[in-house]
């Protein structure tokens, strides 16, 4: 396997505090869930800030925009702890917390395997995803795209 799947999916918050009490419930979720993330089959990498998450980086031009990032070895791997674990339960509740999107929020896209994909990088997939739509560059998890073909070296 020469590629790895990197995902980004980002949430707006209903109150501008991460640390204001109707985002308590999902606060104490979030230990418990990255650390179900990384024992999880086919895990390779999340992005972590000081505080073990991902909740301090702001990247977008919204304070109230909070982002996960992710790398795994498969979509198949992704797509089970996404949606056949304990994650299923958040998503169920994620409107106590989060706003209702007008525009995609989630991106998957391939890097070769032991690329650590950067936050800049994560967003201008979105933002590709969310203007040009889905492709090899930028897609979802109803459109997955094929894994990019191996570039063999020459040997001239």
């Amino acid at each position: 396997m020469m590629h790895h799947l990197a995902q980004l999916n980002i949430a707006r918050m209903h109150v501008p505090d991460i640390n204001h009490p109707i985002m308590a419930d999902f606060v104490a979720q979030l230990d418990p869930i990255n650390q179900l993330a990384e024992e999880s089959d086919g895990f390779v990498w999340r992005l972590k800030g000081d505080g073990n998450d991902a909740t301090e980086f702001r990247p977008f031009d919204d304070e109230r925009i909070i982002v996960n990032m992710s790398v795994w070895e498969s979509p198949e791997h992704l797509q089970a702890f996404v949606f056949k674990s304990r994650h299923t339960d958040v998503m169920k509740e994620r409107r106590k917390w989060f706003e209702k999107p007008d525009q995609l929020m989630t991106v998957l896209w391939w890097i070769p395997v032991g690329h650590i994909p950067t936050i800049t990088e994560a967003k201008e997939r979105l933002e590709h995803l969310n203007k040009v739509g889905s492709g090899p560059q930028a897609f979802t998890f109803r459109d997955i795209q094929p894994m990019p073909e191996a570039i063999v070296p020459s040997t001239l």
